[in-house]
């Protein structure tokens, strides 16, 4: 667990303002908690920045911090790495996967031919590029700082502006839903982790998160940290690198295996691994996403 049975009272952190896509992934553990534990009140707090967020679970003033790790198109959340590798010491208790659907806002009745602007962050403008010169040719593209600010701007105008964003945006800034799932890429998804300061028991269907440097840099040798894992059967299901930040051309590499730490076999390759680096982090080991696990709306 991710903290003792007898707690009723959890501050979970995310990525603000209310109505992101952090704060759909806040209210799936949220719900998961409920579920789950015996944790039965979770207090949702937002925060400005990744950073923020972060460094004020480290210090414990949030028990919990729901961070985006990585986008499907855009790829991984740099700050959010190297927080985890340089700066803090807290653990993966969890990871979520929310899938990236776009929706039009605006007020109730609105027809097409009257919209004269569409507001949003320039990712989702990028990523509904094909709904909008189909449907808005005429329309002009304002960007915003993020979606939620976006429908909170459109429900302060007149009703000739929209906005692209959440589900729960809509809710949030009392708009309505003028069009569903307008984003181009209908596998755009987004991971979240679940940082907190112990990660989770096994569960039988796990993952394990580290981030580690070679001890040397030579011919064969990142081959010989991943062969460990490759000689027992265990499942590498992600591998990226980041700069070391000490050295020109030295790399953090940060991992994701299959299996819970305290399985013998992901023991084993870990120690492997940990004794050959001159850097090494065991990032935790929490229970692996399923697609059933979050309610996400249309």
């Amino acid at each position: 667990m991710v903290m003792s049975s007898s707690s009723r009272q959890v501050v979970v952190g995310y990525l603000g303002p209310r109505g992101t896509f952090s704060e759909q992934a806040a209210l799936v553990y949220k719900n998961q908690l409920a579920v789950g534990t015996d944790v039965r009140i979770a207090e949702l707090r937002s925060f400005d920045s990744i950073l923020s967020l972060i460094l004020k679970t480290d210090e414990g003033a949030v028990d919990v911090a729901v961070v985006p790790l990585e986008n499907s198109l855009e790829g991984s959340v740099a700050l959010t790495l190297d927080m985890m590798a340089h700066e803090v010491d807290l653990q993966i208790a969890g990871e979520i996967i929310v899938p990236v659907r776009h929706n039009l806002l605006g007020r109730e009745g609105v027809a097409a031919e009257e919209i004269t602007e569409v507001i949003s962050h320039p990712q989702a403008l990028g990523q509904c590029s094909a709904f909008l010169r189909r449907c808005l040719p005429k329309a002009r593209l304002v960007t915003a700082s993020s979606t939620a600010e976006a429908a909170r701007l459109v429900a302060s105008m007149d009703g000739v502006r929209v906005a692209i964003g959440t589900e729960v945006a809509a809710g949030v800034y009392g708009l309505s839903i003028l069009a569903r799932d307008i984003q181009d890429n209908h596998a755009n998804a987004t991971r979240f982790c679940v940082l907190a300061q112990n990660d989770r028991e096994p569960t039988g269907d796990d993952k394990t998160s580290i981030v580690f440097s070679p001890r040397e840099n030579r011919a064969g040798v990142l081959y010989e940290q991943l062969y460990v894992f490759a000689s027992r059967n265990i499942d590498l299901t992600r591998i990226e690198s980041r700069p070391a930040k000490r050295i020109l051309g030295e790399y953090l590499f940060f991992l994701d295996v299959a299996g819970h730490r305290q399985m013998p076999e992901v023991c084993e390759a870990l120690d492997h691994v940990r004794q050959n680096s001159s850097f090494f982090r065991l990032l935790g080991s929490y229970p692996r996403w399923h697609e059933d696990q979050g309610d996400f709306g249309s």
